[in-house]
């Protein structure tokens, strides 16, 4: 049974959240699991902003200690708020706010994006012990709380529409069997696609329909994590042997290459068919730096390994898919190499930062890639930088000096 229930604003009290709230999130390093601290929120500062651009994107940063949030287009930093431990951010899906992981649950930090208003962390925050993974599609976000399991699902736009009230918008609760480190994502018709999993292992994915009565399953993935809708509203999940895909009602495994071929991560974008995910062949493996992407074709159910350039690797904050429904990937080269999808070959390569090395352990801040349009935009934790980059041509667009080593980003407008 699922249950609707309109959201309250909730209220932090100072200094009263413990720190050492787990959250099971390595499994998105796409290496590895395990816990993580992701620390409490005590004191909230935000910076004065500073020639704040009326229009445009905004970049939400975290580093060890706190949140930066910056113009997109000039890169000046425009707020600099205090909140301890790792978090995490990801876009909320309304154009404006970031979803960051706290102890409490999903904090609305609202950027200003679209706006000459100043960045706030409010006090809005949607309960979720453990908060995961923050999944937006056809015009709903959907939150997942590892510590329960359940879902939360609310209309995209009205997170805005309420967050001036000072309210979360009306949500919709999908409970689990058992609580595990797990992702979800509705599908226009209403389709929930939900993972199966206990704290201990993860299996596959399960089908409800709009009025959450389970109608298929599949158990052949194991390890199940990361998801990507491509065209025609085709689901893709990541496994440890493969990829498994839902179409039209159906799910399909499509086995790795390798008996062990791990998809952890999956990139797509909503008008091509093609996913893009992250490969590990061995399990032993140590780091978290990979030197192979795998090409899932959703329409001929096919798909292939691809490596990248000689003596180049990635990590799972390396890849993006860009406008024209192509790729690029950042590589431990410091370059960025641009990917063709449908033939699997790589073309240009545009170098932007120095080479660097993978992290030692997944949480650690290490170059991360967004691209939003026709701008990448590329952090540099070694200098405490990040650049915008035209994704046609390489060309520096501009660069942005922070006051703090940068960490996880997540870009709004």
């Amino acid at each position: 049974m699922n249950t609707r229930t309109t959201g309250r604003r909730r209220m932090l009290a100072p200094l009263a959240l413990a720190a050492g709230t787990l959250i099971a999130l390595s499994a998105c390093a796409g290496t590895a699991s395990g816990d993580t601290d992701a620390g409490a929120p005590d004191e909230t500062r935000t910076g004065a902003a500073t020639n704040a651009a009326a229009t445009g994107p905004r970049i939400a940063l975290t580093y060890d200690g706190g949140l930066l949030v910056l113009d997109g287009t000039s890169l000046d930093t425009l707020a600099d708020i205090e909140l301890p431990g790792f978090n995490r951010v990801n876009p909320a899906g309304d154009g404006r706010s970031v979803m960051v992981s706290t102890a409490e649950g999903f904090q609305v930090l609202d950027t200003g994006a679209g706006s000459d208003d100043e960045p706030e962390l409010t006090d809005l925050v949607f309960a979720a012990p453990s908060p995961g993974h923050v999944v937006r599609h056809h015009g709903r976000t959907v939150l997942f709380a590892d510590g329960t399991g359940e879902t939360t699902i609310f209309e995209s736009s009205e997170l805005l529409a309420n967050a001036g009230a000072g309210r979360l918008p009306e949500t919709e609760t999908v409970p689990a069997p058992e609580a595990h480190h797990g992702v979800s994502i509705e599908l226009a018709d209403g389709t929930l696609l939900t993972t199966i999993g206990t704290p201990d292992a993860r299996t596959g994915v399960r089908a409800l329909d709009a009025d959450r009565t389970e109608t298929s399953r599949n158990e052949q993935c194991p390890s199940v994590h990361g998801e990507g809708a491509v065209r025609g509203e085709v689901a893709v999940f990541g496994c440890s042997d493969g990829v498994l895909v839902y179409d039209a009602g159906v799910f399909t495994k499509i086995a790795a290459p390798d008996a062990y071929g791990r998809t952890g991560n999956a990139y797509v974008t909503e008008n091509s068919p093609i996913m893009v995910g992250d490969y590990n062949a061995d399990p032993d493996a140590e780091g978290y730096v990979l030197t192979a992407l795998t090409i899932v074709d959703t329409e001929t159910k096919t798909s292939r390994v691809v490596p990248l350039p000689e003596g180049v690797g990635y990590t799972w904050r390396d890849i993006a898919r860009t406008a024209d429904d192509g790729a690029v990937v950042l590589g431990t080269d410091g370059a960025l190499h641009v990917l063709d999808v449908t033939t699997g070959e790589f073309g240009a390569s545009f170098p932007v930062i120095e080479a660097w090395e993978g992290p030692a352990q997944w949480q650690d801040a290490h170059p991360a890639l967004v691209v939003d349009g026709g701008t990448a935009y590329v952090t540099d934790p070694a200098s405490s930088a990040i650049h915008a980059v035209d994704v046609a041509t390489g060309e520096l667009i501009a660069t942005g000096e922070l006051p703090a080593v940068p960490n996880e980003i997540a870009v709004t407008g």
